[in-house]
């Protein structure tokens, strides 16, 4: 007990240290726990044998398999089936088919081989996709499609959970003459504890389909009234009690007739996908997935044997770059085959050549079940932990290519524009979408130009019209008609992009344009006021006004009051922009312009007051 204990406190301790620390530097979580388990383990040996504690954090995985289940309700699922099946499916039959080949090649049994090429079919979901939402490259035709890719991976870990038992080396599994499957080896003393242990291959599947259909059963008309129940206690902690429950007891029932626990949650996820406690049970299960999930890559990291890399160097490295190297020339295929372009493509192809998280997984359970020796797989933990260290180095090779292919690229040509109107409304995402449906209701012409071409082809099936292009570019905007137009609506999701086109506007028509801009927040407010926009609007204010008028409206304050204190609010939030808006430096933080606070602190105290008297005109009224 005390070894268990000393070993979990300095892996806990190691990875508020480090993992911190690998976010700051742009390396990602699941690389700071990687390398907090490389410091504690190989580097400092503070820890010899971690097994016991890797038992326990496997269930990380588990529980991730649960939360990917619960993001994925069937109807979703069948709508994304043409990417999921083609695009996803493709990448990882024909990945893992080129590494089970060139393992063969390198003198491996097929059984083995296959391990391995499943083992490197899958990429880092964690690492990409931080990344690419870090970079705000998720909305991208490539971001999308590398989306749905490692999807269709996660999805693609249970059936290899499934399979890889089967390829236990000779000696680890007897089939018995009544068809069988007796288990030997590490995993024996769970004898007792099978549901199918001994019993005949019709029996075993008949057990197995049994306890999927319990699963799914009990998730469809179970969940729901227990929930209920425990919702009367009024207790808290029984939420999460039940919610740990269902993981557990799931993956229990699935050890018990030998199927992988992360496939029963992983079904019981998507049953309770619909359900309306559905964001109950991520909120409980969240934080227990993300601390052991951690704990596991930590063990990962501890566990791997440098004395092998240093043994052979080269040979790893070069292992962990032909594997990039060729799961990134399948990529770069795909991407050609399924319309991929340019910069799309290659964020695509580098994006996801790396190894993943899950490759860990499949090692480890590979290890367990006997499929391939200690030293092959020291080797490939090895080089997943290589390649994923590669990762941040293949981002800013695609920066640099982003860069010398510039803002076209190979990309789609630009639509040719063909008609001018009074209004301009570049970006036609949710903001713009309204912006532009409410102008031309009452009868006013707009011209619509997105760089987003699956946004205007939607556009165009709903009947109205948009042009493909990116409308920071003057030239696009020349044929747009700024020369000409009233009132140009700058609605695009990147906040520097949106600085750079009100500003080139206002340079090029002066005061004769009108320009309505969107602020992600009170700093790109400034920024704006100085580009020259002459409305502002901050993306989520008007909403927030008015869920705090909704507030007020619940604890006390009458239908007009709350008007009252809105409409206050409002006006003197505008004040307060242009007030703060002379002390903003674009040089200083504001938490460091000392100016900037204190004029802060006197228009808070300006606001309670404006308020307050707001409120007693309307009690002197009455």
């Amino acid at each position: 007990m005390e070894t268990f204990l000393y070993q979990a406190s300095i892996f806990l301790l190691a990875a508020v240290i480090a993992v911190p620390l690998a976010s700051r530097m742009g390396l990602g979580s699941v690389l700071g726990y990687l390398l907090a388990g490389i410091v504690i383990g190989p580097i400092l040996g503070l820890v010899t044998a971690t097994s016991d504690l890797q038992h326990f954090a496997e269930f990380g995985v588990v529980m991730m398999l649960f939360l990917i289940g619960l993001e994925l309700e069937p109807r979703a699922l069948w709508n994304m089936r043409q990417k999921l099946l083609g695009l996803g499916g493709l990448q990882i039959v024909v990945t893992g088919a080129a590494v089970m080949a060139a393992g063969m090649a390198l003198g491996l049994e097929w059984g083995p081989a296959l391990a391995v090429g499943m083992t490197f079919a899958l990429s880092s979901t964690a690492i990409v996709l931080q990344t690419l939402s870090e970079k705000g490259l998720i909305q991208t035709a490539g971001g999308r499609s590398t989306f749905s890719v490692l999807l269709t991976q996660d999805i693609a870990v249970i059936p290899m959970l499934v399979v890889l038992p089967l390829l236990a080396a000779p000696g680890m599994t007897t089939l018995n003459a009544d068809g069988s499957i007796e288990r030997h080896g590490e995993d024996a003393h769970h004898a007792t504890m099978s549901l199918v242990e001994g019993l005949p291959g019709w029996g075993v599947a008949l057990v197995t389909l049994a306890a999927i259909a319990a699963i799914i059963l009990a998730g469809m008309f179970l969940v729901g009234p227990i929930f209920r129940f425990i919702h009367a206690a009024r207790l808290r902690e029984m939420y999460t009690a039940f919610a740990l429950l269902i993981v557990l007891g799931i993956g229990f029932l699935m050890m018990l007739v030998g199927l992988s626990p992360a496939l029963g949650t992983f079904l019981a996820g998507v049953v309770l996908a619909g359900s309306e406690f559905r964001h109950e049970l991520e909120s409980d299960i969240e934080p227990f997935k993300g601390l052991l999930l951690g704990l596991f890559f930590i063990t990962v990291g501890a566990g791997i044997d440098f004395g092998t890399f240093f043994g052979e160097p080269l040979t790893l490295l070069a292992l962990a770059l032909g594997v990039m190297l060729l799961k990134g020339a399948i990529l770069y295929g795909l991407g050609v085959i399924f319309g991929l372009r340019g910069r799309e493509r290659w964020l695509f192809t580098l994006g996801l050549a790396q190894a993943g998280e899950f490759g860990f997984v499949l090692v480890s359970f590979s290890l367990q079940q006997g499929v391939f020796l200690p030293e092959l797989g020291e080797r490939l933990l090895l080089v997943i932990a290589l390649s994923m260290l590669f990762t941040p180095l293949f981002f800013i090779i695609y920066e640099w290519l982003s860069q010398r292919m510039g803002d076209g690229g190979e990309e789609r040509a630009d639509d040719e524009i063909d008609e001018h109107a009074p209004v301009i409304i570049a970006g036609v995402g949710r903001f713009g979408q309204i912006v532009n449906r409410l102008v031309q209701s009452c009868g006013f012409g707009t011209v619509v130009v997105d760089h987003d071409i699956e946004t205007i082809q939607l556009m165009r099936r709903f009947g109205f019209k948009g042009y493909f292009g990116d409308p920071t570019r003057p030239e696009l905007l020349h044929a747009a008609g700024i020369d000409h137009a009233k009132v140009l609506v700058v609605a695009l999701d990147d906040p520097a992009a949106t600085t750079r086109l009100v500003s080139y506007a206002r340079r090029h028509r002066g005061e004769g344009l009108h320009i309505v801009a969107r602020a992600r927040d009170r700093t790109h407010v400034y920024q704006l006021y100085q580009a020259g926009a002459d409305d502002i609007v901050r993306e989520m204010f008007d909403s927030s006004i008015r869920a705090g008028r909704y507030v007020l409206e619940q604890i006390g304050l009458t239908e007009y009051e709350a008007n009252e204190a809105q409409n206050t609010f409002y006006h003197h939030d505008r004040y307060t922009v242009r007030e703060l808006a002379k002390h903003w430096r674009p040089d200083v933080p504001a938490k460091d312009n000392p100016d900037y606070i204190a004029r802060a602190q006197e228009l808070e105290k300006e606001l309670e007051t404006a308020l307050f008297s707001a409120l007693e005109r309307k009690d002197d009224a009455a």
